[in-house]
């Protein structure tokens, strides 16, 4: 039998592309999104399981027999409307899927955070990453891994004028963002980091793993 694959945030920009990544690989035989609305793909492996949020352990079961979990969960401060709304679904939620998951058994825990999350920085936004990266470390996964894109590249479902400018301008200048200071902040195709994602998922690597935006642009074209 083949892999069970978990994604939550299956609804957004990495979200979408790991699971059609993972849908798209012969050694996973199931697929499972955790998801408010019904996605507008179908597929034999990929398997719809409405949830509430803010009742997660209602789903607990979802996670029973899943070898990986893909956590693409994350918003902004704009979209949540306050920092406290924000925190709930970068760090309550994704807390929450971590320690079901862990309950669970599950194997493999892949997440996505942000180039420069330190929970020891003044920037709310990059602190509160790195809190969640330092609460999902204290866990205790046999395979943990984190990646921190730069600035995405990809049609996201809702627009986003002040992203969209800032990638129109970091794909013009791409050329530029060379050496050590300037490298870690190249923009990165999110179709690279869910490729990355999914192979190191499949690679079932123990330990805890955290990878730059530099290895990611180097995974995703080794995965191409």
């Amino acid at each position: 039998m083949g892999m069970v694959a978990l994604v939550v945030g299956a609804t957004g920009l990495v979200g979408r592309l790991v699971t059609a990544e993972l849908l798209d690989r012969e050694e996973i035989e199931e697929v499972r999104v955790l998801v408010r609305r019904l996605p507008d793909v179908t597929h034999p492996k990929l398997k719809p399981i409405l949830v509430n949020w803010e009742e997660l352990d209602q789903y607990s079961n979802a996670f029973a027999g899943v070898h990986s979990v893909y956590c693409c969960l994350g918003t902004t401060i704009k979209k949540a409307g306050s920092q406290q709304q924000f925190r709930k679904v970068d760090v309550d939620y994704v807390m929450k899927t971590a320690e079901l998951a862990k309950q669970h058994g599950v194997r493999q825990f892949l997440s996505v955070s942000s180039v420069g999350a330190n929970s020891k920085v003044r920037n709310f936004y990059l602190r509160t990453k790195g809190e969640v990266e330092e609460g999902l470390a204290g866990i205790g996964f046999w395979g943990l891994h984190v990646f921190r894109p730069s600035l995405l590249l990809g049609e996201r479902p809702e627009q986003r004028f002040v992203e969209r400018a800032a990638s129109m301008l970091m794909t013009t200048f791409d050329f530029a963002f060379k050496g050590p200071k300037l490298a870690p902040y190249r923009a990165v195709p999110a179709l690279k980091v869910a490729k990355s994602m999914v192979n190191i998922g499949l690679a079932d690597m123990k330990g805890y793993h955290v990878y730059t935006n530099e290895v990611i642009h180097v995974l995703g074209d080794a995965a191409d």
